[in-house]
C-alpha cells in the first residue's frame, strides 16, 4: 500500500470507498442512524414541540402537536430528561464509556512503564480504542447539555459547576492521548524513546486525575447519598471501570491480534484474563464493603427492593460468571470470550444500578436547614424511577456508531492495529 509520512508518520493512502464505505463503517452508519434520529426526537420535543395549555388547545383545534403535548404532560412518555431524574441512561452510558476508555489507556500506560513486551505490540489499537470511547463517550453527553446554549458557560462562567471540572480535563486529556499514540507509531523512534518515559508518568498521573474530577463530580451531588456515601468513590471507578476495560481488550485482542500475533497471542489473552480475574476479585470485595457504609434507604432499595433484579444480576455477570470461568483449568478460548461478553453487559448494567439508584431518593435543601427527604411537604413519593425513553436508547446506539467509525477510519489510515515494534 502506497503511504505518504508527514511528521515521522505514515499515512495509508486509500480511496474514499475504501475509507468511507467499508463493511465496518456501514454497520457505524446504522448505529449512528439510529443515533441521530434519538438527537432528532430529544431536540424536537425540547426545543419545537407546543406546549400542553389551554390557550394552545384553542388555537389549534384538532392538532396532533398539542395532543402528543397532552400526551406527554399526562403520561410523562417523552424523550427530554425528567427534571426528578436528571441522572438518566446518557449519563450511564457516559460513564461506561469514559472510564472503560480511560481504564484501557491507564493499563497501557502502566504496560509500558513496566516493558510488557506482548502490549508494547498492541499499544497502538489498544489506546486508539480507549480514546475512541472516550468520544463515544462524549457524544452521549452532548445530547444531554443542551448543547444549543453551551455558549452561556463560557458568558456567565460558574467555576464550581461540575462542566467547568470537565471541560479543561478533555481539552487536555484528548490531546494528549492523540499525542501518546503519535509517539507509539511515528518512525522517529529515538526521539519518541527519550520522551517516552516522562510522558508515561504523565499519562498515568491525568488517568487518575480524570477519575478522581469523575467522582468528585458525583459526590457533589449531596442531594443523593447513594453517591455521597460510597467509600472512596473514585476506587469504585477505577475497580469497576478496569473490569469492563480488560474484558473489552479481551474482546478487542481475539478480534484484531490472533492471527497476527501468532505464538504471542495465547500469552497476551492470559495476561488479560489473569489481570481480569484480580480486578473481579476487588470489585466483589468493595460491593460488599461498600454496602456497610451507603444510605440504608439506597441500600434497601438496590440489595431488598425494585433493584434486587438488576443488582443480583450485575454482580452474576460482572463478577460470577467471568470469574468462575477465569479459573477452569486449561480453559477454552470460546469460554474466555463469552466470560468477557459476561462482564462487559453485567459492568453495564452496575453502572445502570448506581446511576438510576442514586436517583431513587432524591433529597432537597428548600429551607436551608439540611437536605430532607424528597416530597416531604408534598404529595409523598417513596420511590423515583423513570424507564429510559426510546431517544435515549437511540442515542446510546449512536454512541457505538461512533466508536465503530472513528476506530475504522485510524485503523485505515494509519494501520494502528498492525503490530508495531517501538
Amino acid at each position: 500500500m502506497d503511504k505518504n509520512i508527514i511528521a515521522g508518520v505514515e499515512i495509508n493512502r486509500v480511496s474514499i470507498k475504501e475509507l468511507l464505505f467499508n463493511k465496518t463503517m456501514l454497520l457505524a452508519y446504522i448505529f449512528l442512524f439510529f443515533g441521530f434520529w434519538g438527537i432528532y426526537e430529544v431536540f424536537n420535543e425540547r426545543y419545537f414541540l407546543l406546549t400542553a395549555n389551554a390557550h394552545d388547545a384553542g388555537l389549534n383545534i384538532g392538532s396532533y402537536q398539542v395532543a402528543q403535548a397532552m400526551k406527554e404532560a399526562i403520561f410523562g412518555s417523552g424523550g427530554e430528561v425528567y427534571r426528578e431524574q436528571p441522572w438518566t441512561l446518557y449519563i450511564v452510558n457516559y460513564m461506561y464509556m469514559i472510564y472503560s476508555g480511560s481504564a484501557i489507556i491507564f493499563f497501557v500506560a502502566l504496560a509500558e512503564l513496566f516493558d510488557i513486551e506482548v502490549i508494547k505490540k498492541t499499544a497502538s489499537g489498544f489506546m486508539t480504542l480507549g480514546l475512541v470511547m472516550v468520544f463515544a463517550g462524549l457524544f452521549t453527553i452532548a445530547v444531554d447539555l443542551n448543547i444549543f446554549h453551551i455558549h452561556w458557560m463560557f458568558l456567565t462562567p460558574n467555576w464550581g459547576a461540575g462542566m467547568w471540572l470537565m471541560l479543561p480535563l478533555y481539552a487536555i486529556y484528548i490531546p494528549f492521548v492523540l499525542f501518546e499514540i503519535y509517539l507509539i507509531i511515528t518512525k522517529n523512534r529515538e526521539w519518541a524513546k527519550k520522551i517516552a518515559i516522562p510522558i508515561l508518568l504523565l499519562s498515568i498521573i491525568i488517568d487518575l486525575i480524570e477519575f478522581y474530577i469523575q467522582a468528585k463530580l458525583f459526590d457533589m451531588n449531596t442531594a443523593r447519598h447513594l453517591w455521597t456515601t460510597y467509600p472512596i468513590l473514585m476506587l469504585y471507578f477505577i475497580i469497576s471501570a478496569s473490569v469492563s476495560a480488560i474484558a473489552i481488550m479481551i474482546i478487542y485482542s481475539f478480534i484484531e491480534y490472533k492471527n497476527s500475533l501468532k505464538n504471542e497471542f495465547n500469552k497476551l489473552i492470559n495476561l488479560l484474563r489473569v489481570t481480569t480475574l484480580y480486578m473481579i476479585a476487588l470489585l466483589g470485595a468493595y460491593e460488599a464493603i461498600a454496602y456497610l457504609f451507603i444510605d440504608k434507604n439506597w441500600g434497601a432499595i438496590i440489595l431488598f427492593g425494585e433493584f434486587k433484579f438488576y443488582f443480583y444480576i450485575y454482580l452474576a455477570l460482572a463478577i460470577g460468571i467471568p470469574f468462575v470461568l477465569g479459573f477452569k483449568k486449561n480453559i477454552n478460548k470460546i469460554w474466555i470470550i463469552w466470560g468477557s461478553i459476561s462482564a462487559i453487559i453485567g459492568t453495564y448494567l452496575g453502572r445502570y444500578v448506581f446511576v438510576y439508584g442514586g436517583n431513587a431518593y432524591p433529597m432537597s435543601n428548600r429551607f436551608g436547614t439540611g437536605f430532607e427527604k424528597y416530597g416531604e411537604y408534598e404529595t409523598i413519593k417513596e420511590f423515583i424511577f423513570y424507564n429510559p425513553h426510546i431517544a435515549e436508547i437511540f442515542v446510546v446506539i449512536g454512541s457505538f456508531g461512533v466508536i465503530l467509525a472513528l476506530y475504522k477510519i485510524f485503523d485505515k489510515l494509519f494501520s494502528i492495529s498492525k503490530i508495531i515494534y517501538h
